[in-house]
């Protein structure tokens, strides 16, 4: 479909509204209507780049809610600069991360200097959701993901905190900071166990905190385990449990074969997701090498 024509009417809309704009900062604009003038700029900007993503021209729309978004800055009126860096971002994201980023760090200044701490982890999310598919810079999602947990902590919003730590924990895990990791999976196994709606899932956390536990020694495995039987007795009762003590005691064995058997009788009834096959794939490695050693 041809959208030349309407990236011919918004390339009119931003000539027009540079003119108002531009107007607005003379001397005599601040006397005769110059809020009105800025006003309708910011109007024909957004119109404008709308048009622009009808026609699929990312970076430019991006650039039409950017020059509104400054203008909206100069009148003061922050609510509405931040909604237009939010939609800059949301257009860039489809064809420059790097600006989309600027944009939503633009916005989160604008609503942590107004004390709306919810809406700017809900963005700090975005953006490391952006590093995390995107850009694949982990390291840098890492640190968004936290920002966005200690917004929503702050706030009382704990299922969004724990929702934002539970990421965190899983690159921690894989870049082998085990002991984040696991003060992550307890403190919400822990906090899940103690709410109804949540007790099923704690199990759960308590068995990643466990493969962690694992990747670091044995011993702190077993030690693990018995402390979340005595914490959460239903622990005891879970496939996720058994699996640990049957690969806890294949691991004193040295038998490899018991492991994987274990891990695939597992896998038949409960699918194992990526993260934990990754994490038992650890383990047993570990135990392939001490079984060479010992040859």
């Amino acid at each position: 479909m041809d959208y030349s024509g309407k990236e011919k009417e918004a390339m009119a809309l931003i000539a027009e509204a540079d003119k108002k704009s531009h107007t607005t900062g003379s001397f005599f604009g601040t006397f005769f209507g110059s809020s009105s003038k800025a006003e309708e700029a910011c109007d024909l900007y957004v119109r404008a780049a709308n048009m622009f993503k009808m026609a699929k021209n990312w970076n430019a729309a991006g650039d039409a809610f950017c020059k509104s978004a400054k203008l909206q800055l100069q009148m003061q009126s922050k609510h509405n600069a931040a909604v237009n860096f939010i939609d800059a971002g949301n257009a860039y994201k489809k064809a420059d991360p790097q600006e989309a980023i600027k944009c939503l760090c633009r916005a989160i200044d604008i609503y942590t200097d107004m004390g709306r701490f919810n809406i700017a982890a809900k963005h700090h999310m975005a953006i490391a959701e952006i590093y995390e598919s995107d850009l694949l810079d982990f390291d840098k999602a890492v640190i968004h993901y936290e920002q966005a947990a200690d917004y929503y902590k702050a706030e009382e919003s704990t299922s969004c905190a724990n929702k934002c730590f539970l990421k965190v924990a899983t690159y921690a895990a894989q870049l082998e900071q085990y002991q984040k990791a696991i003060e992550i999976y307890e403190q919400i196994g822990t906090y899940s166990m103690d709410h109804t709606l949540l007790k099923y899932g704690a199990k759960d956390h308590f068995f990643r905190a466990a493969l962690c536990h694992f990747c670091v020694d044995m011993l702190n495995a077993q030690l693990a385990v018995q402390k979340y039987e005595e914490m959460f007795p239903a622990f005891s009762d879970a496939r996720e449990c058994k699996l640990v003590k049957k690969l806890l005691a294949a691991h004193e064995q040295q038998d490899v074969d018991a492991f994987t058997d274990a891990v695939k009788e597992f896998d038949s009834i409960t699918r194992l997701d990526q993260w934990q096959t990754s994490m038992l794939l650890r383990i047993k490695k570990t135990i392939q090498d001490e079984e060479s050693d010992l040859r």
